[in-house]
């Protein structure tokens, strides 16, 4: 890797992984059992990528009381169920393979728990071309009212990095909203989950529509940052 290799963050459903139904069915499933009403398609489709408590809280309108049930028959549908039903979007693959291979530093963020994000990406079989994968906390229910959202675990995965100058790569506009918050640039991805124009309005630098779209994109801020460095002096200076 050099200087001018730009770090990549990854969100996760929508972005790198299509959730192919694992996740609305699986909501739809717990909410089902517990007599709760199910929400409609596009309201379902709006609960993939924010926090899943949030989602359930403000989408679902799941009372308190219930949000920790319905979150733990959620886990066993998608365990049992869901990753099964989830693929790699065309692409990412090779994608996040070249990049391992090339030395660029790559990492995942992601609002869902972070065990359960390594368990869909080892499922997938691309967890080890991740340096680090960051999520949320392993008990929704218990942190629904704790401010830990994308903002905080894009900070972790910038952390990890030890690194201020990286991009985020998402489709939804909490990936855009957690990278500008952390200085950072957001590339948005056309194949997810965001609604026409939510990308654009959140401030996304970039909207792509295929990963060869996007790895042009991340070599044009290599090509940026290398002409930046090229104007910096051994002692710092301009």
């Amino acid at each position: 890797m050099t200087l001018s290799t730009v770090p990549v963050i990854f969100d996760l459903d929508g972005t790198l992984v299509d959730p192919a139904g694992g996740i609305t069915d699986g909501i739809s499933a717990a909410l089902t059992e517990l007599g709760i009403g199910v929400p409609a398609p596009a309201q379902l489709d709006a609960m993939i990528g924010p926090k899943l408590s949030d989602s359930l809280l403000n989408i679902a309108r799941v009372p308190q009381e219930q949000l920790g049930e319905v979150i733990r028959l959620y886990r066993a549908y998608y365990l049992e169920t869901g990753i099964a039903q989830s693929r790699l979007y065309p692409g990412i693959r090779e994608l996040v393979e070249e990049y391992a291979a090339a030395g660029r530093p790559i990492a995942v963020a992601t609002q869902k728990p972070e065990g359960l994000a390594r368990v869909v990406l080892e499922h997938h079989g691309i967890a080890s071309s991740f340096r680090f994968i960051r999520g949320s906390a392993a008990d929704e229910a218990a942190h629904a009212r704790v401010p830990l959202g994308k903002t905080e675990i894009v900070a972790a995965a910038l952390s990890d990095l030890r690194t201020q100058h990286a991009v985020m790569v998402g489709d939804r506009a909490q990936d855009v909203s957690g990278a500008l918050a952390n200085g950072l640039d957001c590339i948005g991805v056309s194949w997810g989950f965001a609604p026409d124009g939510e990308l654009h309005e959140a401030g996304a630098m970039a909207i792509v529509h295929t990963t060869t779209d996007l790895s042009a994109v991340v070599e044009s801020l290599d090509a940026v940052r290398a002409a930046a460095l090229s104007g910096v002096n051994d002692d710092g200076t301009v």
